[in-house]
């Protein structure tokens, strides 16, 4: 596996020939788009096949993964472009093994919407160990929120990967309450009442595990949380499923804020299976421009975790996005929006932009004048961004990662993924 970062006046099939791959294969790893068109300083990712198989009339994908002794889920990650659709057609070349076909295996996660488009969901979810639909919130009285998630657990099911709850203290109004996560915390019968709602809706609905997502919890909800986590993990123990929580990327103990005194890794890190770092939001949509998940502050967290919960615990976290800001920056006036990873570049290309790349931080980010006239920069991330968070994985020997989120393209990213890990199928 290679990082290509294009130069001026380089074009797809240059670069194809220089690395000896088929362009069209090129193309699809990385999302270009048809036109060919490339930006100055864009990473392309470079994979070359090992074994390729012509659909033949009668083939099934079902039949040719038998052929190979592989798994459905490796064809689908190996041909991001199936969009997790067993249709195949007879002269369509599918990758069988690529060269990095020895890897080590990780656990994977992420999220998505309701409202997920549907050949995005099934094009993502067989990189995934696990999968949590975004979320069953708590209502004024502590009761749990529904959520319309079937077609989400429908497919994820026939894609392999392990539905997980995700239960969170996120309201109507998509506010995660101190208020409402305190009336569970602190009164045994309304947290009596919300877990009896949480198993009776797993056992409904087919769940295989649970992710608790309670945030701003405020410092006297550290101790009553850990505590309602313990208590939850007690029953699902039996069952055979894993308790996930997701917590605020501390680097001490007592880091001061409302974002993070409520979460106690050394207690959380008893108390459920997997613990899942927040490890991005230094660049966000209030703040200034700079990299959603600087290498150094990600570093940080990491080196703090690694002393207060078990390594073979953690999940890294990794943003699926990027920020565009008008500039200058103004305080409280300047407000960023949100974007793929693709659809970064495809600004990058339109405006003439040359990507940039910041050793530092291990973030693209290039800017332009838009119609209007406006300056504006973009930080978002690439295949090199992505390597160097999968990379720590090793360096820190942890369990695994988790993606936020599934909502936006990224071939280029998953295919990252899976040219440098083994996605791990799921054992529950």
């Amino acid at each position: 596996m290679d990082i290509h970062v294009v130069q001026p006046g380089e074009t797809l099939c240059s670069i194809a020939r220089q690395y000896s791959v088929d362009p069209l294969l090129l193309a699809a790893l990385n999302g270009v788009a048809g036109d060919g068109r490339l930006a100055a300083g864009q990473a392309l990712l470079v994979r070359k096949a090992r074994l390729f198989h012509i659909v033949a009339p009668g083939d099934s994908l079902w039949s040719i993964a038998k052929k190979y002794d592989v798994s459905l889920r490796t064809l689908y990650r190996n041909n991001y472009w199936l969009y997790g659709n067993p249709d195949i057609w007879p002269g369509q070349v599918l990758v069988i093994r690529y060269k990095e076909d020895e890897r080590p295996s990780v656990f994977t996660t992420s999220y998505a919407y309701p409202f997920i488009l549907a050949r995005l969901l099934s094009a993502t979810l067989p990189y995934m160990t696990a999968m949590a639909p975004f979320t069953y919130g708590l209502d004024k009285d502590g009761d749990l929120r529904p959520l319309d998630d079937e077609r989400l657990l429908s497919e994820t099911v026939r894609l392999g990967a392990a539905p997980l709850m995700h239960l969170s203290n996120l309201t109507e109004d998509d506010v995660f309450s101190e208020e409402r996560s305190a009336q569970v915390l602190f009164d045994p019968v309304k947290q009596a009442t919300l877990t009896a709602q949480v198993f009776s809706t797993m056992e409904r609905k087919g769940y295989r595990g649970l992710d608790v997502d309670f945030e701003n919890l405020p410092a006297e909800q550290r101790l009553p949380y850990a505590q309602f986590l313990t208590a939850l993990r007690k029953k699902l123990a039996p069952m055979g499923y894993p308790l996930m929580a997701a917590v605020a990327p501390k680097v001490s103990d007592d880091q001061p804020g409302q974002l993070y005194e409520g979460h106690g890794y050394p207690e959380l890190g008893k108390a459920v299976d997997y613990l899942l770092l927040m490890t991005y939001e230094w660049g966000y949509a209030a703040g200034p421009p700079m990299a959603v998940a600087p290498l150094p502050q990600v570093r940080q967290v990491l080196d703090y975790a690694v002393t207060a919960v078990p390594r073979e615990k953690i999940l890294l976290g990794i943003p699926n996005y990027g920020y565009n800001w008008p500039i200058p920056f103004e305080q409280g006036v300047t407000r960023a929006q949100s974007l793929s990873n693709q659809e970064a570049v495809a600004l990058a290309i339109e405006h003439g932009a040359e990507i940039q790349y910041d050793e530092k931080a291990q973030s693209p980010w290039f800017r332009y004048t838009d119609q209007s006239g406006q300056q504006r920069e973009v930080w978002f991330e690439d295949a090199r961004s992505l390597l160097a968070k999968l990379d720590l994985i090793t360096e820190y020997q942890l369990r695994g990662c988790g993606f936020w989120n599934l909502m936006r393209p990224w071939p280029q990213g998953w295919a990252t993924l899976n040219g440098r890990f083994h996605v791990e199928d799921s054992t529950w």
